[in-house]
């Protein structure tokens, strides 16, 4: 029987670009749960293989793609081994990313220049070509980039990540205007800090040291000052990348989709309760 749900990818391929044990692997999970084979593209060949695995244990199709997200010829290279072994991508997740916590007056023009090219410049280079080759071939697609509450709000000590998060923004409004008109639509997704124990069960299968005890104390409290009350899961974002690149939001493009319990929308002040 034909799957004619309006949140089904069956018959696409998806390229999740930046795999981590956390985000990234969580939504290669879900497109593959709706039926996409999916691209599993990181830097770490390993991390590839190990997302990939995840994805083919839940009885998805899904392979590894190992790529400096920052090399163009790189970029060129990943896509063509895809578009050989599962055909065109018309799906693409950027989500790339390198975690260098400084601030302002810590960080070097070199630090400050590698981590917004690993952001910024592999969005943009994923993007530019998945597009070129969708145009090319007349076909509508899907691109899905990652952002984060840190790009909506000023955080301390992140100058490079909240500003290359900040540009993925707008990056977003910008090429979904470019690619209207080819039915290629460009949104963005906002997670927040992100419920721990998904990730650290997934890592600690690969081998790969999670996050610590203290982070995941910290993560506990900051579940209890979100509006909802708990933080998001991997799977919770795997989801939203599902509805945004699928037929029911096919009138959605240019626009950020915040999977984050309520964290942007919430005033930072403590008001006082009401006197009675």
């Amino acid at each position: 029987m034909t799957d004619t749900s309006p949140f089904s990818l069956a018959g696409s391929v998806a390229a999740v670009v930046g795999t981590s044990a956390n985000i990234g692997t969580g939504i290669a999970l879900g497109l593959a749960a709706a039926g996409a084979r999916v691209a599993c593209v990181d830097k770490d060949s390993g991390v590839a293989k190990h997302a990939a695995g995840e994805v083919q244990g839940a009885g998805g199709q899904a392979m590894a793609v190992a790529c400096d997200v920052t090399s163009e010829p790189g970029v060129i290279q990943a896509l063509a081994a895809v578009r050989a072994e599962f055909g065109l991508v018309d799906v693409l997740v950027n989500g790339p990313v390198v975690y260098l916590e400084k601030g302002l007056r810590q960080m070097s023009l070199a630090e400050w220049r590698g981590q917004l090219s690993v952001l910024l410049d592999g969005a943009f280079l994923f993007t530019k070509h998945v597009a070129e080759a969708l145009i090319e071939a007349g076909r509508p697609g899907s691109v899905i980039n990652l952002v984060s509450t840190a790009g909506h709000q000023g955080e301390p000590g992140n100058i490079g990540y909240t500003t290359a998060k900040g540009g993925i923004l707008n990056m977003t409004r910008a090429a979904a205007m470019d690619l209207a008109p080819f039915g290629i639509r460009v949104n963005s997704l906002t997670p927040t800090a992100t419920d721990p124990r998904e990730g650290v069960e997934r890592g600690r299968r690969w081998g790969v040291t999670g996050v610590t005890d203290a982070h995941v104390a910290a993560l506990d409290i900051a579940a209890s000052q979100v509006p909802l009350g708990a933080l998001p899961t991997p799977s919770d974002y795997g989801h939203a990348a599902v509805f945004l690149a699928s037929p029911a939001a096919r009138m959605i493009t240019g626009t950020d989709l915040r999977v984050d319990a309520g964290s942007v929308a919430k005033y930072w002040r403590v008001k006082p309760g009401d006197p009675a």
